[in-house]
């Protein structure tokens, strides 16, 4: 098979005296391997099936392939019998007010050998309906953006064709490589009042629906969140936290664009935000908060004179500052034991003892009788 794929992908005429034999291997080798690919193509979409997309809730037939109306087959549907209510018709089967559940590859194979004969994939879906459009220029003034979605799920491949107009001239339109239903366009000009025109229409095996929207360039403007919130507390200073911030790195030129900020922060016990509205400054001190609450802070930016807010920042949590405080600890002097007073003894603990008695007081105490006899025996 090399062989031959090598001689038709080299093959060139041969002279009238040149070898004819040649030519005719080659010629041969071409023609086998034509039918080898048809061969292997049948074969091979037999297997996989083609697709076949049907509406939900309609009726179905399906036709095993150019079999004639009086040939006997019998259907599988992946592997296993049909078990759905249909009805066959000759080559043909019929499935009734299809669903989801009918989903699947459909085989057919000739009584009453049983060889395969066709494959079918069918798809239940329903035709495309009204998208929800948004635009948004995050980049001003290069350009904006442009996102859609279905309202009503389609369950089968659907497609999206878009046309921008301005001021009776269609512009370019580009695919995002991340998102499937965005697409960018750059401003042709700027301060514009000429409305826009944005057409997205979706289409798919079961039919097209289109959705138009109209805008104005200063409408669509809304920053990203501003970048980079710190918000760090002041030595000595129970009440005051510095509050910084990055304007938005997709925002293209802040100098000829300036953006203005609105900070809202509150302590993490209340419900209740308090707010500052800032021309074009990228730092704030907050001089009310509450001593040694922690307090969640974010910002919001805007174009100075066009469009509208940008949504919150990231969220940061701050501590305003706690005064240090240094505990010293008084040691009680230690009492010597000999002077110390006397505790009564728990019933566990072992009693005191009693100090020891001297050789002498023992000797005193034995003879301190026959001592008191003698005396009284003088003086009678």
């Amino acid at each position: 098979m090399n062989d031959c794929l090598a001689l038709c992908a080299t093959h060139t005429p041969t002279p009238p005296n040149g070898h004819w034999m040649a030519n005719l291997v080659t010629s041969l080798c071409c023609v086998v391997l034509a039918a080898v690919v048809v061969a292997y193509a049948q074969r091979r979409s037999q297997l996989v099936g083609r697709n076949q997309y049907e509406k939900m809730g309609s009726d179905v037939t399906m036709q095993c392939g150019s079999l004639d109306n009086n040939t006997s087959v019998t259907w599988k549907v992946n592997g296993t019998d049909v078990k759905a209510q249909h009805k066959l018709e000759g080559p043909r089967l019929v499935l009734t007010k299809v669903d989801s559940s009918h989903n699947g590859l459909y085989s057919c194979f000739q009584n009453p050998h049983g060889e395969r004969r066709d494959s079918i994939n069918l798809r239940i879906g329903i035709p495309p309906q009204e998208l929800a459009i948004t635009c948004r220029s995050n980049t001003y003034p290069k350009g904006f953006y442009c996102t859609w979605q279905q309202l009503h799920p389609t369950f089968i491949p659907t497609t999206f064709e878009v046309d921008v107009q301005h001021n009776q001239r269609s512009l370019e339109v580009q695919e995002d490589r991340f998102h499937k239903n965005r697409c960018h366009v750059r401003f042709p000009e700027v301060f514009s009042i000429f409305p826009y025109q944005v057409n997205v229409t979706a289409v798919n095996a079961l039919g097209k629906a289109s959705t138009t929207i109209l805008f104005e360039e200063s409408n669509i403007v809304k920053p990203d969140p501003p970048e980079n919130v710190k918000a760090i507390p002041v030595r000595n200073n129970p009440r005051r936290l510095e509050v910084s911030w990055n304007s938005p790195s997709t925002w293209p030129d802040i100098n000829s664009f300036p953006l203005k900020y609105f900070l809202r922060y509150r302590p993490l016990i209340r419900d209740q935000w308090q707010h500052v509205e800032l021309s074009d400054s990228t730092s704030h001190t907050i001089t009310d908060a509450y001593a040694g609450k922690e307090y969640i802070i974010q910002v919001a930016a805007k174009d100075t004179e066009i469009g509208t807010w940008s949504d919150w920042s990231v969220a940061v949590h701050a501590t305003t500052w706690i005064e240090e405080i240094t505990c010293t600890t008084e040691v009680e002097p230690v009492i010597p034991a000999e002077t110390s007073p006397s505790s009564i003894p728990s019933s566990k603990a072992p009693q005191k003892a009693e100090p020891p008695v001297g050789r002498a007081a023992r000797v005193l105490t034995f003879f301190s009788p026959l001592l008191l006899g003698m005396l009284l025996l003088c003086f009678m």
